[in-house]
């Protein structure tokens, strides 16, 4: 405590000083003791020597004339300057001149010193203390020893709206009401008594002229000693905390609320929770009116107003009288009445004083008071989903403060919540079996006969949410022996969340069918996710430019052929790539925005994947549960997937054993792919130049080729099939022709070019030479079609390996 006293002493008082005295020439008269120990010049090296001489270094004589002159004119001067030592260096010192007056009219300056670094230090506490008392948000409080005040700061003066200097004196716990004055008492009295300081300690502060106002502070003690130990007082910090104090209260409302409403599927259960949850840490009373068809679990037309039923109610005290009819009695709101209002605009009513007549209207005696000593009223909607299905009312009698704006809001949110848990509450019944009944019929029922890739899937609902979800996944062959991996994901649940669901997995396989890029799949399905979110505004399911109709989705294709995969996504979550070597990542999509935003991209990106490469696609409800965290369920799902080698089956459950709970929240859609390559042996590919010869060259590579693969009952048709399509390249395209066979499940008959013209099925006329090449390709495939990529298209057909057509 002394070294402390001592940092804080003024370096330029008289008994810490270097102090000199000079005449005005400049020349040395006086010269103390500490001056000698900064300085190292002895009294008798210094008097009656001119002080440019024996202290300025001739470097610093030009600062030393500006600073003369300065002092001079102002008749006085502070400021830094460096003085040269004995030994010949220079101590930067602080400085400060004042004139002196002698009797005999001479004229003398007193010069005092100290080293830059005490000077330093000292102003730096000045200005904390004057900050202290002056600027500092915080109050400061300084209790003497009689427990009496000796000085507040100007934080105090704003937090009591009284003046500093009315507080000097009087005792401690002035201005406040009895029962705060004894316990601000106590505590200063306890850090005097002991000398240990107690840090936040929490004081309600009421003042005596405004008792209804509660205020809270957050104090911090200590005791206040002179260097010799002795007690001088308690000083105390006070931060006015009153407004993080309600903020916690109403985030511990939210909190409690989170757990006590919507325990059950009941809409009177779950409005009673409501209007318990309100009281009293809200109000002193609250009810829950509902409209009629919600009781009944019907959903209120848009802008119904009429009767409702009081579900909810509760009141503080076991003597308080209930409400004026009893709970379940349909009744009707004047309009005018704040309840009234309420049902029919949507909006919160907040009242926070009522004037004494304000009962006596006629309608407003409609409003169902508790009692007529009620003083503030809140009224907020119960709504979900745009449509008001009842009113809460929220009165305050006993607690003497209104109803405030944060309160309002907290009621808001608090309202909106439990309206969520009341309609879905509502629709629970009416939707759960119709939802059921679509899942079977939605969902793929078995893994189509492919040659790409080996398939583990799985499709969890979610035990705690009524009806069936939107994530839904497919495996769909495609041209080429590849294959389209989808899974996705509809926003919300129940029927419409299922119908979306089917509508959009039916768009992904029409879309897959024409062979379309996996970005170029995505941009149509966001055009088909608007138009149905058009078509329901437009039925008015809801209001117009609220987003009704959601999704996200992955399209990935396989190509066994050349082992690349194309994927693009929109809003999804990253698939899981698993090497052969056990080695796990996340495949690197670009990231896409969710279907039903429209007007922004998608892209798509190619990766090669090794023969018997673990792919896995899923949705959020696998690492997206509430009591696990996103990247924590990452590194599960890959850890689950760590062994490729493993049955596929086994690792589509080892996923599911370790992500999914026995009560999953959310749907899961886990789709798990095996990758594999067709053997180079039953691929050929050529290049045709583009010339009339190149359709002869087409029927001699396919006939040998066949006969190769022992496929001679197939040459015929095939030959056909190879000649027509490159003679089509020669006649409308331009560039060579690729001519490609696949020998899998079926035979593959390829021919490429680089023009994006489409090809014409036509019927040609008995007088027409030509015309007549697709349409006998046609009639030899069971299947063909045309794909388009970026350097062009590829016509296709396929052919049953037996030559016979299904």
């Amino acid at each position: 405590m002394q070294e402390f006293s001592k940092s804080h002493d003024d370096p330029f008082a008289p008994h810490l000083a270097a102090l000199a005295v000079f005449d005005d020439r400049g020349t040395v008269v006086g010269w103390n003791r500490r001056a000698q120990e900064l300085l190292g010049h002895p009294a008798a090296a210094v008097i009656g020597r001119p002080a440019s001489e024996v202290l300025v270094d001739p470097c610093d004589l030009p600062a030393v004339r500006e600073a003369v002159a300065s002092c001079r004119r102002a008749d006085g001067w502070f400021g830094v300057l460096n003085v040269r030592h004995r030994d010949g260096r220079l101590v930067e010192m602080g400085l400060r001149a004042h004139p002196l007056s002698r009797g005999d009219g001479i004229r003398e300056w007193l010069l005092a010193g100290a080293p830059t670094a005490d000077v330093l230090e000292w102003q730096r506490d000045r200005a904390v203390l004057d900050g202290l008392y002056r600027r500092c948000p915080i109050g400061l409080v300084v209790h003497g020893p009689d427990l009496r005040l000796l000085r507040v700061n100007r934080a105090i003066e704003r937090f009591t709206g009284v003046r500093e200097a009315e507080f000097r004196g009087l005792p401690t716990g002035c201005f406040l009401l009895p029962d705060d004055a004894r316990r601000a008492v106590d505590r200063v009295r306890q850090v005097m008594e002991t000398g240990r300081p107690m840090v936040y300690s929490e004081q309600f502060v009421r003042l005596e002229w405004d008792p209804a106002r509660e205020r809270v502070a957050m104090v911090s003690s200590f005791p206040m000693e002179d260097p010799s130990g002795r007690i001088l007082g308690v000083a105390e910090m006070i931060e006015d905390i009153t407004e993080r104090r309600r903020a916690q209260r109403r985030l511990a409302l939210l909190d409690q609320a989170g757990s006590r409403i919507g325990t059950t599927l009941d809409v009177a259960e779950t409005a009673r929770e409501l209007a318990e949850v309100m009281v009293p840490h809200l109000a002193d009373h609250a009810s829950v009116d509902l409209l009629q068809p919600v009781t009944r679990g019907e959903e209120p037309a848009q802008g119904l107003t009429g009767p409702v039923v009081r579900v909810g109610a509760c009141s503080v005290g076991a003597q308080q009288a209930g409400p004026p009819h009893p709970q379940g009695e349909p009744v009707e709101f004047a309009p005018d009445t704040p309840q009234g209002r309420c049902l029919t605009e949507g909006r919160p009513v907040l009242e926070p004083v009522l004037p004494p007549d304000w009962f006596s209207m006629d309608t407003r005696q409609g409003t169902h008071a508790p009692d007529l000593s009620a003083h503030s009223l809140i009224v907020v909607p119960v709504a979900a989903r745009g449509l008001v299905l009842g009113v809460m009312t929220l009165w305050r009698s006993r607690r003497p403060d209104p109803f405030e704006a944060d309160d309002l809001t907290l009621a808001q949110e608090l309202a909106s919540r439990a309206a969520v848990s009341i309609d879905y509450a509502r629709r629970f019944t009416q939707q759960q079996q119709t939802a059921f009944t679509l899942q079977s019929s939605l969902l793929p029922r078995a893994v189509p006969d492919q040659s790409a890739v080996e398939v583990a899937l799985r499709y969890l609902p979610a035990s705690a949410a009524p009806g069936l979800g939107g994530d839904w996944f497919d495996i769909i062959p495609l041209s080429g022996a590849r294959v389209a991996l989808v899974v996705g994901d509809v926003v919300g649940r129940g029927i419409h969340a299922a119908a979306t669901m089917g509508r959009l997995r039916t768009a992904v396989h029409t879309l897959a069918s024409l062979d379309l890029e996996p970005d170029e799949v995505l941009s149509r399905l966001d055009d088909l996710v608007n138009l149905l979110a058009a078509e329901q505004e437009a039925a008015g399911e809801r209001p117009v430019g609220e987003q009704v109709v959601g999704a996200t989705c992955l399209y990935a294709v396989y190509d066994p052929v050349s082992g690349r995969c194309s994927g693009a996504r929109a809003g999804h979550p990253l698939p899981v790539v698993t090497a052969p070597d056990g080695q796990v990542a996340l495949l690197d999509l670009p990231a896409g925005p969710p279907l039903g935003l429209g007007g922004l991209p998608f892209e798509a990106r190619d990766v090669e994947l090794a023969q018997g490469s673990l792919l896995c696609l899923y949705t959020n409800g696998l690492i997206g549960e509430r009591h696990i965290d996103t990247d924590l369920g990452l590194a599960k799902l890959c850890a689950a997937l760590a062994r490729p080698a493993d049955a596929l089956e086994r690792t589509c459950q080892a996923v599911v054993d370790s992500l999914v709970p026995a009560r999953p929240t959310d749907d899961v859609a886990l789709l798990i792919a095996r990758t594999r390559m067709l053997p180079p042996d039953d691929v050929a590919s050529w290049s045709l130049p583009p010339e009339p010869a190149s359709a002869a060259r087409a029927r001699a590579l396919t006939s040998a080729k066949l006969n190769e693969w022992g496929l001679e009952h197939l040459a015929f048709t095939t030959e056909l099939i190879a000649s027509e399509l490159v003679t089509n390249v020669y006649r409308y395209a331009s560039g060579p022709a690729t001519l490609r066979l696949i020998r899998e499940r079926c035979l593959v008959c390829e021919v490429s070019d680089s023009s994006h013209t489409s090809p014409h099925l036509r019927r040609a006329r008995t007088t027409d030479e030509g015309g007549r090449g697709l349409f006998l390709v046609a009639q030899m495939t069971e299947r063909w079609g045309t794909r388009y990529t970026r350097e062009g298209k590829t016509v296709w057909t396929e052919q049953s390996l037996t030559g016979t057509l299904a």
